[in-house]
């Protein structure tokens, strides 16, 4: 018998080691029914927009021009909204009856604006609300024109503070009802009450009047029965809801829906803003998402 060579050994030790790796994928159980429906459903969740955490998303970048440094009760702000290039874009889809959306939230949620920013050649202006000092967030919210889903925006997010004392308020445990500042009582009526992270929910609310009577029917705003936007209480992101009923429709007991989807656990603030009287009333929700 001749002796092994070197080479020999090499080529017995590798052969082991396939058949020790081969044995052992043949050994791994086969995934279940089970686990393939459970990576069916991720496949077929339905993806949020863009969520605020930055200023630069799909291709869009949010140019600070003017930024709030004092309090006040008309700060003004201005940016730009450049392209890949770095070119100003001034035109963008209408959502909502609005080209441009843009909301400011201080991150105790205790402050919320939603205004609608006016083009000045490639500028746009606003001015924010802002009678306290803190911590803030500004997000500019758009539909491109190219876009392939008008049903999710662009949002461009960026910090800022206002200095001076600040007068923080715990954000509010999650809860069925709330009252408006002008006497609405809403109630958040669907189920399950604490939604599941990236999977669509309708959200239900019921409005009644300062009487106590459920409202019927509600004003148009922003060409809806009424627009809701949410913010993570905790990372700041933002998500926008899509109102279910055409606007004008009659409420059935008051009710009015919106389709959502929460991309991230924890606690949202919600502000639901709907037209009655002349008015536009606010309602804020916590909601806690699993």
């Amino acid at each position: 018998m001749r002796k092994l060579r070197f080479t020999d050994w090499v080529f017995a030790v590798v052969a082991a080691a396939v058949m020790v790796a081969a044995a052992f994928v043949l050994a791994r159980p086969t995934p279940g029914p089970a686990h393939s429906a459970h990576q069916r459903a991720v496949d077929m969740t339905p993806a949020a927009h863009s969520d605020g955490l930055s200023e630069v998303e799909n291709g869009y970048r949010l140019e600070r021009v003017t930024m709030p440094t004092t309090r006040g009760p008309a700060v003004p702000v201005a940016f730009r909204i450049l392209d890949g290039s770095g070119t100003p874009v001034t035109r963008f889809l209408d959502n909502q009856t609005k080209q441009m959306h843009f909301f400011a939230v201080r991150d105790d949620m205790h402050v919320f604006e939603h205004v609608h920013p006016a083009l000045d050649g490639d500028t746009w202006h606003t001015a924010l609300e802002l009678t306290d000092g803190g911590a803030y967030r500004m997000f500019a919210e758009f539909v491109p024109l190219d876009t392939k889903d008008a049903r999710h925006p662009v949002v461009l997010g960026v910090p800022f503070s206002v200095p001076g004392d600040t007068t923080l308020v715990p954000v509010p445990a999650p809860a069925a009802d709330t009252v408006t500042g002008t006497g609405f009582t809403v109630s958040r009526v669907d189920e399950p009450v604490q939604p599941a992270a990236m999977r669509p929910q309708v959200l239900r609310f019921a409005i009644h009047g300062p009487d106590g009577a459920p409202i019927r029917s509600l004003e148009p705003h922003l060409g809806a029965n009424g627009h809701m936007t949410g913010f993570h209480t905790m990372l700041l992101s933002a998500t926008h809801q899509h109102p279910l009923e055409p606007a004008g429709a009659p409420l059935a007991n008051g009710e009015l829906s919106f389709q959502a989807v929460f991309a991230d656990r924890g606690e949202y603030r919600l502000f639901l803003e709907f037209a009655h009287g002349g008015k536009v009333h606010t309602a804020a929700f916590t909601v806690a998402v699993t």
